[in-house]
C-alpha cells in the first residue's frame, strides 16, 4: 500500500501543477507558471525509482491521465500492475495481483500530498518554505519545504525543460526517496469520462471507504 500512497502522492502533485498560477519570480517558477497555464487536462508516461533506506530499489512504469480539478488516473504497467483512480469524490486503488480494492475518501487521500496546496499559493507561502535550486541534470529545480512539524516527506524538488514538468523527486521521514520522470506529455487532450470511473472487478474484495447508495424507493 505504500508504493500506491506515492503513486497517489505524485498524481495530486501533478494535478495541483494544472492550477498553479504566479507572476514568474524565478528561472524555476517561471517554467511553472508556462507549464500550468490555461491547462485543464494533462495525459504523458511516467517512470519511478523508489529507494528504501536500507538500499532496496523498486522501479516502476506506466502512464497517467489528470483532468481539472481534482481527477487523475494512473495505471502502472510494469512490472506489476496496479491502477489509482481518483473520481473527484473517492480515490480506488487496485492491486490485480491481491485482487483487492481499497477505496478512501478523496479529500482523506489528498492530505498525504502536502503540496496540492498549489492550488492556493497564499496557503503555500505560509505553509512551505519555496527555493530556487538552479540547474541540474539540464533541468530547472525548485525545492519546497513544509514548515510543519508533522510533515511526512521532508522535501518535495520539481525539475523543470522548456516543455515544462519533467521530473519530480521527494525525500520522506523514514529515509525513502523517490525519483520520477514524465515523458510525452499531451495538453488538454479530450479524456473520455469512463477513465476517471472505477467499478471494481468481479470477484475482487472492496475494502475502505465506500460511497453510500440509497435504497430509499424514489417518490413519483
Amino acid at each position: 500500500m505504500k508504493r500506491l500512497r506515492f503513486i497517489a502522492f505524485a498524481a495530486c502533485l501533478v494535478l495541483s501543477l494544472m492550477g498553479a498560477a504566479q507572476a514568474a519570480v524565478g528561472p524555476a517558477r517561471a517554467r511553472l507558471d508556462a507549464f500550468a497555464k490555461g491547462l485543464h487536462a494533462l495525459s504523458g508516461d511516467f517512470s519511478q525509482t523508489l529507494t528504501n533506506p536500507d538500499g532496496k530499489v523498486i522501479a516502476t512504469s506506466g502512464t497517467l491521465a489528470l483532468q481539472a480539478p481534482r481527477q487523475f488516473r494512473w495505471d502502472t504497467l510494469k512490472p506489476y500492475k496496479q491502477t489509482i483512480v481518483a473520481d473527484g469524490s473517492r480515490v480506488w486503488m487496485y492491486d490485480p495481483d491481491l485482487e483487492q480494492v481499497t477505496v478512501r475518501k478523496q479529500d482523506t487521500e489528498e492530505a498525504h500530498s502536502p503540496l496540492t496546496v498549489l492550488t492556493d499559493l497564499s496557503q503555500l507561502d505560509r505553509d512551505f518554505s519555496v527555493t530556487e535550486q538552479g540547474e541540474r541534470d539540464g533541468l530547472l529545480w525548485m525545492r519546497l519545504t513544509s514548515k510543519s512539524n508533522d510533515a511526512q516527506l521532508s522535501y518535495a524538488d520539481l525539475g523543470f525543460d522548456a516543455n515544462g514538468l519533467a521530473r519530480m523527486q521527494f525525500k520522506d521521514q523514514i529515509g525513502s526517496t523517490t525519483d520520477m520522470r514524465f515523458s510525452n506529455w499531451q495538453r488538454n487532450p479530450d479524456l473520455p469520462p469512463q477513465d476517471f470511473n472505477f467499478t471494481p472487478p468481479k470477484g475482487a474484495d472492496v475494502i475502505g471507504d465506500l460511497p453510500v447508495i440509497s435504497t430509499q424507493p424514489l417518490k413519483n
